[in-house]
């Protein structure tokens, strides 16, 4: 029973790792603004167009960056989900397809 322990924690490390690898983003207003973020829910980056600053709408920003960024985190959410998914069926794959 320990080195499945073992097992399962080093696997969650292994996909913790990947998920720091792997980038998302969230694009709005065509492109205006673009947060990236890892799948691990870090931002990495933000973006936003010249022609956006100079609006100075800053109403609008914000909003806009909310959602770019939940757009981001959403991304994040699904890549993560997929990995632990792949993780859980390696792990228990072989108990006859109840994974």
């Amino acid at each position: 029973m320990f080195d499945k322990l073992m097992q399962a924690q080093q696997m969650a490390g292994e996909v913790k790792q990947r998920l720091d690898g792997i980038t998302v983003s969230g694009v709005a207003e065509g492109g205006k603004i673009t947060v990236k973020a890892n799948a691990n829910k870090v931002i990495q980056s933000v973006t936003i167009a010249d022609e956006l600053l100079a609006d100075g709408d800053k109403e609008q920003l914000e909003e806009l960056l909310v959602i770019a960024i939940n757009k981001a985190m959403e991304q994040a959410d699904n890549v993560s989900q997929s990995e632990m998914a792949a993780m859980t069926k390696d792990m228990f794959g072989g108990l006859g397809g109840l994974f």
